[in-house]
């Protein structure tokens, strides 16, 4: 058996690492002069560590900081006290083209040679801050329509539900039975959609739920006077939020009769080679081309449809843990598989 080969020298092995890091490492003096910079800082700042060893940390520093950070550093030499979180803070830094840098900085104390340096550990979080802002753009779009719901749609809901009532009340027939009964759906849709909204979730509380009556419940709810629907196995149950997932079945049953018309057939059965359901139809299908659309707000291959109806399918399984995809049916319709 061979021996194994002999170690590198420590200090070219830390070397190496240091110069290959992925986060941007820089060492200032207690004067605030940089000793040492890597090659990363480059690609967060611009600089190479040629043009910032030698010059003060103030280069880095957006002007309107300068005396915050240069207080901070000196505070902390007389006082050893630390007025900030060391293991992480959220500094802008001055790129060499002149725009700022949201970054993330850790930062540590250490002696060499009886001389004494702090070392910043540098991370670029653009990107972070992009996703929280969009999150946060996303979060407002949820308080405006809350807004709409409460106001422009709950209003003219209650006027439809009393007038019904009254009519009820005169006349007895199946087809008001009917409209009461999708004002009572609109009406519970409405207030679920609140208070995810407030919560700022995609589904509420789960439960274990029958999913051939979720499917019978869900078409019931949907415009199908000439339209066929065919269960073709025992499905059992699964954990859901009860009410969202029969908004998800509404939504493929009126895609399915929007674009494959009043007469479609809708077939929904279970998967045979992994836990989930199909809800396919025989209508046009969904060409290859726009499978990796489809589910974006407001896509839509139909002038009349607003585009939502797949988005909210797409929200409601991504909520549950679940996927979904799109192939072709056996009758070369659209063919939407969820798996859980």
């Amino acid at each position: 058996m061979q021996s194994p080969p002999p170690l590198v020298n420590g200090d070219d092995f830390y070397q190496t690492l240091v110069e290959n890091a992925a986060e941007g490492m820089l060492t200032i003096d207690e004067e605030s002069n940089i000793v040492y910079a890597n090659p990363a800082v480059g690609d967060i700042l611009g600089y190479s560590p040629d043009e910032l060893i030698g010059s003060s940390k103030m280069k880095i520093i957006p002007e309107r900081l300068e005396p915050v950070h240069s207080a901070a550093l000196e505070s902390y030499v007389d006082s050893g006290e630390r007025n900030i979180d060391w293991d992480g803070i959220e500094l802008p830094a001055l790129h060499k083209d002149g725009h700022e840098v949201p970054t993330l900085i850790s930062l540590r104390e250490h002696e060499h040679n009886g001389d004494r340096y702090f070392t910043g550990i540098i991370r670029d979080i653009t990107e972070r801050r992009r996703r929280e802002n969009q999150l946060q753009d996303q979060k407002e779009r949820l308080d405006e329509f809350a807004d709409i719901l409460t106001h422009d749609i709950r209003n003219p809901l209650s006027v439809a539900q009393g007038y019904t009532e009254i009519a009820q009340e005169n006349h007895e027939s199946p087809e008001l039975e009917k409209i009461s009964e999708s004002l009572s759906r609109i009406d519970d849709l409405v207030e679920d959609v609140l208070e995810l909204s407030k919560a700022g979730r995609s589904i509420g509380e789960t439960e274990s739920v029958d999913i051939e009556d979720c499917i019978h419940e869900s078409w019931g709810g949907v415009e199908t006077p000439r339209a066929t629907l065919r269960v073709d196995d025992e499905l059992g149950s699964i954990t859901a939020d009860k009410s969202r997932f029969q908004e998800l079945l509404g939504n493929l049953f009126r895609n399915a009769i929007e674009h494959g018309g009043g007469d479609v057939t809708v077939r929904v059965g279970s998967l045979s080679e992994e836990p989930g359901l199909y809800v396919a139809d025989n209508g046009p299908g969904i060409s290859t081309s726009d499978r990796s659309e489809v589910f974006e707000h407001g896509y839509s291959t139909n002038q009349e449809g607003t585009g939502y109806g797949l988005s909210i399918v797409h929200q409601i399984v991504v909520a549950h843990g679940w996927e979904i995809n799109i192939t072709e049916s056996s009758e070369s319709g659209a063919r939407f598989e969820i798996t859980w």
